[in-house]
């Protein structure tokens, strides 16, 4: 399909709740789907969210092997997954550093819960169930809270720890976040 441009902070749709995908399997998924994958390589993104790119559905899609943007962050498997649902196990947080594609050039230090179950559907409707931790568990928290108009500047903590990628990791490899 296409790469579609990605919404940046500022933009009112990126604050709003986004809506239930109602069915499954439809040209008009698939072609979305399409768009966000085609997105997410051109940006060399961890994930992204349906309203990234200006669709407001419950729709997100994560996962890489190697991604230089989290040189040390272990493989996510690639998921598509659709209306989900995200519950903790237990109350254990960790921070860690978070950028975005629709905060690009920033990053920040965010708690995230470390384990957590996370339940919706793939594209066919077809239910997902997966308990999942660490950098996995930090990916899909990212991803979804897109969902429900939040973007992870609003989660920091302590915003010492938070600034340009470039002046916080000047030996990272350069590019957006």
């Amino acid at each position: 399909m296409a790469v579609k441009r990605v919404l940046k902070m500022g933009e009112p749709l990126l604050l709003a709740r986004a809506a239930e995908v109602k069915a499954f399997d439809t040209r008009e998924l698939q072609d979305l789907l399409q768009d966000m994958r085609d997105t997410m390589a051109a940006e060399r993104g961890a994930g992204l969210a349906a309203p990234q790119i200006g669709v407001s559905l419950r729709v997100v899609i994560f996962g890489f092997e190697a991604n230089e943007r989290y040189p040390d962050a272990p493989a996510v498997p690639y998921t598509v997954l659709i209306n989900p649902r995200l519950t903790p196990l237990g109350t254990e947080t960790e921070e860690g550093w978070e950028g975005c594609l629709s905060v690009p050039g920033l990053r920040g230090v965010v708690p995230r819960y470390k384990r957590l179950r996370y339940e919706g559907f793939d594209e066919f409707g077809r239910p997902i169930i997966r308990s999942v931790e660490d950098f996995h568990a930090r990916v899909v928290q990212h991803e979804v809270d897109h969902l429900d108009g939040i973007l992870y500047p609003t989660r920091i903590v302590d915003l010492r720890r938070f600034g340009y990628t470039e002046v916080l990791f000047p030996a990272a490899p350069p590019g957006d976040d």
